[in-house]
């Protein structure tokens, strides 16, 4: 595997960037497929993000738990912004559909509580000067800009109708936010009243402001642990939103704190979503006004092999998960991206006596171990954030503490990860020299 890795050439952004500023500034709805830091040019930059990922088929052992279908329906979906900004636009995503999406209208507007939009702050979005658009298999789309007043740390809500029948095969499964359906076209309704809720988010992968003088973005990419299992529903208490408060109560120049994490995800192969090889591009380096990535990644790849997720999957070695990370490192150096590496949190008993029994063994955790000390002590990284030292359990090396733990012996809770955010030196952060 390792000479598989070690032979993939990184693909360079900065065409694509360049292709998406000229979008932006011609007021274009082209389809595009990546967004970047030549569109600096353009003054837009990301406030919030969820990254795509397939639905995935009923042979996989976690249920969807939604729909796999929107028709004649309103989904009014909610997200918080991390920066301000006073002009907004956002990025729809068919990047895992198999046949043109229709969008019949979209909206925007300030959250009020739950399914409702503050009065007066509605806003129709456009794409092209239309209404509606239909966005082609594989392939994302921009809104024109409307005027609007963000504030930092505000809620949005974006709506959607669906005149067809629009299958949800792309979506964010992990949303931990409440999002709200209803039957027919509300989308202009300033107070929605759901037929149904959901915390899948589906079509949404990005919100942008026009950006603030000075502005830059730190993008946080990983799995679950990023994404927020074990955070509370409609909280906004993952770790990445206390980092983005933690810089905002810092003061100076506005510094957006991107999302992109996936539960599930790995670093080398797919199935809850694209492996980070693959989506490392897309999701990291095409981020306009992006100068740092955090990885936090590699457990799933330890964990899942050999347990009810992946029965047969061969289970890697840890010089495999860091040739991965070798690739990632590269190719944010490649870009004039600084990246920092943080340390995979304990998972000792990780499932212990539930249908995924067998994710942790010692003999994985000795994997775990090699690839944190790789993170520590290889400074092939341009810092290190040592959240494995924040979550274990002193007096039991292996294990969370019992104050952190979800419960599931994985995952963070509420606590754990107030406090993996308050551990981050916000000076390792600062905008690069």
């Amino acid at each position: 595997m390792h000479d598989v890795i070690a032979n993939a050439f990184p693909c360079r952004a900065a065409c694509r960037r360049l292709l998406f500023a000229s979008a932006i500034a011609l007021g274009s709805s082209l389809a595009f497929t990546a967004h970047g830091s030549a569109a600096d040019k353009a003054g837009w930059i990301g406030t919030w993000t969820a990254s795509a990922q397939p639905a995935w088929t009923s042979d996989f052992p976690l249920p969807l738990g939604f729909p796999s279908n929107l028709y004649q329906q309103t989904i009014r979906q909610v997200a918080r912004a991390s920066i301000g900004g006073n002009k907004v636009r956002v990025v729809l995503s068919n990047e895992y559909g198999k046949v043109p999406l229709k969008i019949g209208a979209a909206h925007i507007g300030l959250t009020a509580e739950g399914p409702n939009v503050q009065p007066g702050s509605d806003r129709a979005l456009t794409f092209g000067g239309t209404g509606s658009i239909t966005i082609p298999p594989g392939a994302p789309v921009v809104s024109d800009p409307v005027e609007l007043t963000v504030a930092p740390l505000s809620k949005l809500s974006v709506s959607l109708y669906f005149p067809e029948t629009a299958p949800t095969d792309t979506m964010h499964w992990d949303g931990h936010e409440t999002a709200f359906v209803a039957v027919g076209n509300k989308v202009a309704d300033p107070e929605l009243k759901p037929d149904s809720k959901q915390t899948q988010r589906v079509f949404l992968s990005e919100i942008l402001v026009d950006a603030p003088a000075d502005a830059r973005a730190i993008v946080t990419f990983g799995d679950s642990i990023t994404d927020g299992d074990g955070s509370t529903v409609d909280g906004n208490d993952r770790w990445p939103d206390h980092l983005a408060e933690r810089l905002k109560e810092a003061g100076g120049a506005p510094v957006a704190v991107l999302n992109q994490g996936i539960s599930g995800a790995k670093v080398l192969s797919d199935r809850m979503g694209t492996n980070a090889l693959a989506r490392f591009e897309r999701d990291v380096l095409s981020q306009p006004y992006a100068d740092t990535v955090v990885l936090m990644m590699g457990i799933n790849d330890i964990g899942w092999p050999g347990c009810g997720l992946a029965p047969n999957d061969p289970e890697p070695t840890a010089e495999d998960i860091i040739a991965g990370y070798k690739q990632l490192i590269a190719r944010a150096h490649d870009d004039g991206m600084r990246i920092i590496g943080a340390t995979l949190t304990p998972f000792g008993d990780a499932f212990k006596g539930g249908p995924f029994d067998g994710y942790y063994t010692p003999e994985k955790e000795k994997i775990r171990l090699a690839v944190n000390d790789f993170i520590r002590s290889s400074s092939a990284f341009d810092g290190v954030i040592d959240f494995d030292k924040v979550i274990v359990d002193p007096q039991k090396p292996g294990y969370s503490k019992a104050e952190y733990d979800k419960g599931d012996h994985l995952h963070p809770n509420k606590a754990g990860y107030e406090a993996m955010a308050a551990s981050i030196d916000l000076k390792l952060l600062a905008k690069p020299q």
